[in-house]
């Protein structure tokens, strides 16, 4: 896509990409092209969390959905589908009209916070050219959970850290390479069980409008059907990306813009359907 050219008119799927794609520029773009948004995000946190996006879930969350949505609105799409990992499936939402902006922010500043306070010992590990059997038997071997399925050979674990030698010594044995993440959590498993009931409760004193195009949840691979119930307990859940994109690529989608910070997901696309191309545009938008 040329910097505000004319594309031709083929079905669009719009990627919004969840923690672990910040970028250094990603403030100087929410100040550039959405201060509102940016103030409010300040007013909710009680600080700015782009200042402590590498410090916590608590701040990565929100900045992220920011640059996201101000990602988003800064682009003339008009999309047939839509997918969020994790994190971002409320941006994704916010795009198609579901959850009003104000709403969506509220809901991950307040996610941030709860998935930071469930768990205080756990943490995630990624497992490197491992495939889905292979990943079982690592996760069995040290009573850990399947927590992302995010393209083949890029599967995460997360659990307990104390059980992560074990995790790394059946990896060796079966000659894959795992890789202890900067995460301060056990995301996407049963050590997020605290969170999900206040998150909900949430959800439900939150309005949901129509979706303008489909939104694919990651969790089930499948359209939203249930968004409070999805959401929440998506908390619990793996993150199925894998499935996720393969589904946006059945349904017929031919151009896949990732409209959020980084190219976390443009990387995932390439080894999940070789010869995919994903556009990402953000690095244009600040001073564009």
């Amino acid at each position: 896509m040329g910097k505000g050219g004319v594309v031709p008119d083929v079905p669009i799927a719009v990627l919004f990409p969840g923690q672990g794609s910040q970028t250094p520029d990603m403030r100087e773009l929410v100040a550039q092209r959405e201060p509102e948004l940016l103030d409010r995000c300040l007013e909710l946190v009680g600080e700015d969390p782009f200042a402590r996006v590498e410090e916590s879930t608590r701040f990565q969350q929100p900045a992220i959905f920011c640059a996201s949505l101000t990602g988003w609105r800064a682009l003339d799409l008009e999309p047939e589908l839509a997918a969020g990992h994790s994190l971002g499936e409320l941006a994704a939402l916010a795009a198609a009209g579901v959850l009003s902006a104000e709403d969506a922010l509220e809901l991950v500043v307040l996610r941030g916070k709860l998935m930071a306070e469930a768990d205080a010992t756990g943490s995630m590990l990624a497992l490197v050219g491992a495939d889905e059997d292979e990943a079982a038997q690592v996760a069995a071997a040290a009573d850990l959970t399947v927590a992302n399925d995010n393209a083949p050979g890029q599967i995460v674990l997360a659990g307990d850290r104390d059980r992560f030698d074990a995790a790394e010594a059946k990896a060796d044995e079966l000659g894959k390479r795992a890789i202890r993440l900067p995460v301060a959590g056990a995301f996407h498993s049963q050590a997020m069980e605290p969170a999900v009931a206040p998150f909900r409760a949430a959800l439900d004193a939150t309005e949901l409008g129509a979706p303008r195009f489909t939104v694919i949840s990651c969790a089930s691979a499948q359209p939203f059907a249930d968004v409070r119930e999805e959401l929440a307990n998506a908390l619990i859940r793996p993150v199925r990306w894998r499935e996720t994109f393969t589904a946006l690529h059945d349904a017929g989608a031919e151009r896949f813009v990732e409209v959020g910070p980084g190219k976390v997901l443009a990387r995932l696309a390439k080894r999940i359907v070789p010869g995919t191309k994903v556009e990402t545009p953000a690095e244009d938008l600040v001073h564009a």
